[in-house]
């Protein structure tokens, strides 16, 4: 990045954070506050050990330096500008979760399709987090980072005193890491004696019970009722290993049967008892996979990590880093709404042929001299593909 394209981001910046609508974090005088510069690329530079001690000092100074990127600590301090950690006196954190496309098995490479995508994982946290968890929606803050993917806030009483080892816990959990399936598969005595193989009964965990056993339980009654309104479902159920023609119409049968398939969400599994137990536990490995989130654990568990500050923009992109209801998320077009630089045409030279999805335009540069939008040029040069000017 030469000194013409730093300068011109910078004074973008400048321009924007001169009337932006900054997110400020609760107790923001008990916060770190870091901020890597333009003046410094290529090199990657946090200046840190920052403090402020009101919203009129952090707008201040981002219209001031109108740094390439802005973060302040998940965790509050007693003295947060102390130059070592050991000196700012830790007090509490708020539980942070970070989805990142980086650290999602299987996201796509197109960059719009690539946050769709995180987007799901996203919504899938969220509903771990008010039916697993308890979180009221107000107690949950997300925000999307300005690049590829989001962030959740939780500032609730509650989890600010955990420590990195039960935050890596809930990061467990959400994942599905150290499932054991024995608990939600079962055996339940029902009459005569109780160590009789006769006298148990095959149970599931109930579509109404808590956790992962109702979320198991709900998964595989909807998959396997699916898979039986199909004209085909007899053949169907024969492509699982183990399971005859006889077996497969019996299965058809019984989740055809109204009555049966409430048994199951119940928790009775005695109507599937002669289905092969692989196929079972193969298809709860599946929701397992399917339902699970993938959050990135190591900002779950570090308690004295930086966020990026909600309203600022983000130096790799130029898109607003954007604080989100849930409602607002779920509505939320990223290369459309995170977008804040205009339409006006902005001379730039490219440096490698690039593509760019954004405000519903599909963008492709070759090499050379280019004219393209404002909001696509700062987007090439933030990236690194293009210079500012001819």
């Amino acid at each position: 990045m030469n000194f013409k394209t730093k300068y011109y981001l910078k004074s973008k910046f400048q321009e924007y954070y001169r009337n932006a609508q900054i997110h400020i974090p609760s107790r923001l005088e008990a916060r770190e506050w870091g901020f890597i510069s333009f003046d410094e690329m290529p090199e990657t530079v946090m200046r840190r050990h920052k403090s402020f001690g009101s919203r009129g000092e952090v707008e201040e100074y981002l219209a001031g330096m109108a740094p390439a990127h802005a973060y302040h600590s998940v965790a509050y301090y007693t003295y947060p500008s102390a130059p070592t950690m050991k000196e700012k006196h830790w007090q509490e954190a708020d539980l942070i979760f970070d989805l990142d496309a980086d650290h999602i098995p299987g996201a796509p490479n197109s960059y719009s399709e690539m946050l769709d995508h995180v987007k799901k994982e996203t919504l899938k946290l969220y509903d771990f987090l008010v039916d697993d968890f308890g979180f009221n929606e107000d107690d949950i803050r997300a925000v999307f980072s300005g690049g590829r993917g989001y962030h959740f806030h939780i500032a609730d009483p509650r989890v600010r005193s955990l420590e990195s080892a039960e935050r890596r816990e809930i990061v467990d959990y959400i994942s599905g890491r150290g499932l054991s399936l024995d608990k939600i598969f079962y055996k339940k005595a029902v009459s005569g004696d109780a160590g009789s193989e006769n006298a148990r009964m095959n149970m599931l965990s109930s579509e109404n019970e808590g956790g992962w056993g109702g979320r198991i339980n709900k998964y595989l009654v909807s998959y396997l009722t699916d898979l039986a309104t199909k004209e085909d479902a007899v053949d169907l159920f024969t492509g699982f290993k183990g399971i005859g023609k006889k077996t497969a119409q019996k299965m058809v049968d019984i989740l055809r049967d109204e009555t049966q398939v409430e048994l199951l969400k119940k928790g009775n599994m005695e109507a599937l008892s002669k289905v092969n137990k692989d196929i079972i536990q193969t298809l709860a490995l599946q929701a397992v996979n399917d339902m699970s989130a993938s959050v990135d654990e190591p900002v779950t568990g570090d308690i004295k990590r930086l966020i990026r500050l909600g309203g600022s923009l983000h130096g790799k992109s130029g898109m607003r880093v954007t604080t989100l209801s849930i409602s607002e998320l779920e509505k939320f077009e990223p290369l459309t709404d995170a977008v804040i630089f205009s339409d006006k045409p902005v001379k730039l030279k490219v440096i490698r042929p690039f593509a760019v999805q954004m405000k519903g335009n599909d963008l492709y540069v070759e090499e050379g001299t280019q004219e393209l939008p404002e909001y696509a040029a700062v987007y090439l040069m933030c990236r690194g593909a293009a210079e500012y000017g001819p």
